[in-house]
């Protein structure tokens, strides 16, 4: 399987469905947490991408506004992105050894 179609699963596999209930903040400040602990292991990995900081901004605004569906999926959507940057830094890690040299 390609590593852009593993990155696709893991996002959307990763990515928020509608929920019965509606959102309170201590969902999000889980979530939010989860995003968080996910970016800086990226970040530690040298690979944080920008989009990733983008949507924990995107989550902390919506929380402020007080829309906590808003911000869950935006926090969730980061946490996605930081897994799929940590799956590429990991892969990719390894990878250039199987490139052949010509």
């Amino acid at each position: 399987m390609k590593r852009s179609c593993l990155l696709a699963i893991l996002f959307a596999s990763t990515v928020a469905l509608p929920s019965a209930h509606a959102a309170t903040e201590a969902d999000y400040k889980a979530a939010y947490a989860a995003a968080e602990a996910a970016s800086k292991e990226a970040a530690g990995m040298r690979n944080q991408w920008t989009v990733t900081v983008s949507a924990l901004a995107a989550a902390r605004k919506a929380a402020d506004g007080g829309d906590f569906d808003r911000a869950i999926a935006a926090a969730k959507e980061a946490e996605a992105l930081a897994k799929a940057s940590i799956f590429q830094a990991t892969t990719e890690k390894e990878a250039w050894k199987a490139m052949e040299i010509r």
